[in-house]
């Protein structure tokens, strides 16, 4: 735990490109590890971030198939948009490849033929669903049927999305494969699977004795995969897209993507490293941290340790500082539902506003459990924290320094108590701010450095500057230096974490560089050092804004709820004589108003075309009593009269319920004589 080292190597999660990524991944994995990057090379030390697109699996050829394209079409669509947004956001990635490469392939498959040479697979031969006109081996997505545990009737192989629950295709009744719609068959097969029980006993000193310091979330899971026992994985599957098993008598056989895809932090070191890749991955004074979501962690911290364990030459991870899963305004995110905050359009509807977005992820982030993103902790954090506490400081600073000095660092005379009590509250910065990020407290680390600028705001505020420069001008020189010196100091601490932001600050301070052994001085800036002229660094936030924002997402959820729509089941069957007995009409509505104290419901006048009738009836949440008066309805003239509100109502207006539980009234498309007989 205490170990030096010369050099980290940090990888983060290969996002799947079949979609683009949204703040949930930004959350969870790429600010995290941005964070930790930023802040090691800002010590000088020697680091590379690696990174790369997923873009192998069925999830990609599922896609395909739905779009009326090739697999390689979505991944280089998806990568595209992936980096790019990567890029817009400032993840300092070294490089960010991807596992279609040619160096990946070569990669991967030398990785695997290493192990079998060596008699680190054992083969297995089982029988699994095949569709016969496809002629293909089917992958768990690629079959539906009958949850036996919801009766949901279009579950998948591997899970139910009615209910939840974890399947095998063999629990689903009434299988079908999801290609041709035809009943699979169970057809033998043979694959090469990594026997994990085999790794176990290292794997519980390794990870539950050597490395109690790993994150509880993280320690936790692991635990209890261990204490359940590991069993044998497949690493191959029957499909045509990934990396090819480079064995005779394997053709169509791929290998499986959860052991393709971390291969790639391996090749992709190699592709921008090709010369000295190996000192990254085989050097024991190499710190290997991995950062990824829980949903990743049994992979990073047991499965790709064994396959490294398994090849023999190459170091084990350090720490896999997983973060939890992120929520979106208490709803667990979904690509599918594409109920999600996407990074390329919050930068079309938030331009230039990256670090906004990454403080409120980092401030909100999901470090050892589950956490929510709502747009108005986003509003209140950008305005109460952003703007008003450290924007205010340094615009109030630099400005004053501009009205009484003409943009030049004042001198520091003699300091009063409050001053010394001051600098000595942020001597120990550096100190706090480097405990946390070191043991990957980002959250933690995040609140040290604003609350520098608590103090600087504070100290402003109680010193009243403004005021001392009436009547004592050295004073107010030294409470503006030491005011610079704080902002020069929120430059560095900030610099992990708002990188656009503090370039800025920078710019402001007219400084190119600053480094983190600086964090902590109240000497950074010297004695008539020029500024530049400041800009106000954060935009408030306005409640129109945030509103719009609400709205997208509840119009997602009208739309999902409409495509997911199902039909109520049709009620037995009835004699005709039965229906005849219904007296089905046309009316025509003389007056509508509102019943008292009856939100739901309005009285309705009618013109049945022999008298006039009363009906109420519970739509007024859909329909403003004025715009009815005058229009044809339809109504049940038969039904016996009962009172609602003491009112008594002769018949029932028919209306239909809509997917959204709104009702509409049912109405002739054209004039219809009062009294006419619908049926």
């Amino acid at each position: 735990m205490n170990k030096k080292y010369n050099r980290t190597l940090v990888t983060s999660a290969l996002p799947y490109a079949n979609g683009p990524v949204h703040i949930g991944h930004l959350a969870g994995v790429y600010i995290p590890a941005d964070i930790y990057v930023r802040y090691l090379r800002l010590k000088g030390e020697e680091v590379i971030h690696v990174g790369g697109s997923d873009e192998h699996g069925v999830p990609i050829t599922i896609r395909a198939k739905k779009e009326g394209v090739t697999p390689q079409d979505i991944v280089d669509k998806y990568h595209g948009i992936i980096k790019k947004s990567f890029e817009d956001f400032g993840i300092a990635f070294d490089i960010y490849s991807r596992t279609s490469s040619e160096i990946h392939k070569e990669t991967a498959s030398d990785f695997f033929l290493k192990l079998y040479n060596k008699g680190e697979f054992e083969e297995q031969t089982s029988e699994q669903y095949y569709d016969e006109e496809a002629k293909m081996f089917l992958a768990d997505r690629y079959i539906t049927g009958e949850c036996p545990y919801c009766g949901n009737p279009n579950a998948y192989g591997d899970q139910c999305e009615s209910c939840g629950t974890s399947l095998s295709p063999t629990d689903l009744k009434n299988p079908k494969s999801s290609i041709t719609g035809n009943p699979p068959i169970m057809k033998e097969t043979k694959h090469w699977y990594l026997p994990l029980d085999k790794h176990e006993a290292w794997l519980k000193q390794w990870i539950l004795e050597d490395h109690k310091e790993w994150k509880s979330n993280v320690y936790g899971q692991c635990k209890s995969w261990l204490d359940m026992g590991l069993h044998p994985r497949a690493v191959s599957r029957d499909l045509d897209w990934g990396v090819p098993i480079p064995l005779e008598g394997a053709e169509g056989k791929v290998l499986y993507v959860w052991f393709d895809a971390p291969i790639g932090y391996i090749s992709n070191t190699k592709e921008l490293l090709p010369d000295s890749w190996e000192k990254w991955w085989k050097s024991e004074d190499t710190k290997l941290v991995h950062f990824i979501g829980k949903d990743n962690i049994v992979f990073h911290c047991i499965v790709f340790p064994a396959m490294l364990k398994a090849d023999g030459s190459y170091i084990l991870p350090e720490n896999v500082p997983a973060n939890e899963f992120l929520n979106l305004e208490g709803d667990k995110i979904s690509t599918s539902r594409n109920w999600a905050v996407w990074l390329h359009e919050y930068l079309e509807e938030f331009p230039g506003q990256q670090d906004v977005l990454r403080y409120v992820l980092t401030a909100n982030a999901p470090e050892t459990k589950d956490n929510d993103f709502t747009w108005k902790d986003f509003q209140a954090r950008n305005n109460n924290e952003l703007v008003a506490i450290l924007g205010n400081f340094i615009n109030r600073a630099l400005i004053l320094t501009q009205k009484y000095f003409d943009g030049k660092v004042p001198a520091i005379h003699e300091l009063t108590n409050y001053d010394k009590e001051t600098l000595a509250e942020f001597a120990d910065v550096k100190q706090n701010v480097e405990k946390y990020l070191d043991n990957y407290r980002f959250r933690d680390a995040l609140k040290e450095a604003m609350n520098l600028a608590r103090i600087g705001n504070k100290y402003l505020a109680d010193t009243e500057p403004w005021k001392t420069a009436k009547t004592d001008m050295p004073r107010t020189e030294t409470i503006l230096n030491i005011a610079l010196q704080i902002t020069a100091n929120l430059a560095i601490a900030f610099e992990p974490f708002l990188p656009f932001s503090t370039k800025k600050i920078k710019e402001f301070l007219n400084i190119e560089h600053l480094e983190w052994n600086q964090l902590g001085r109240t000497d950074i800036l010297s004695v008539g050092h020029t500024l530049n002229q400041p800009e106000l660094l954060f935009a408030k936030i306005e409640d129109e804004t945030v509103e719009q924002q609400i709205q997208k997402l509840l119009d997602t959820k009208k739309a999902n709820e409409a495509s997911e729509y199902k039909a109520a089941p049709i009620k037995p069957a009835i004699q005709f004589p039965d229906f005849e007995k219904v007296d089905i009409r046309v009316g025509t509505v003389l007056e509508c108003i509102k019943v008292p104290k009856a939100d739901k419901l309005l009285q309705f006048l009618i013109d049945d075309g022999i008298s006039k009738r009363t009906i109420i009836s519970g739509i007024a949440q859909w329909y403003k009593p004025e715009d009815l008066a005058g229009k044809q309805v339809c109504f049940i003239a038969n039904l016996e009269p009962r009172k609602l509100r003491g009112i008594e109502s002769c018949g029932m207006l028919l209306s239909a319920e809509n997917s959204d539980g709104s009702l509409s009234l049912i109405q002739p498309s054209a004039l219809i004589t009062p009294g006419s007989k619908i049926g």
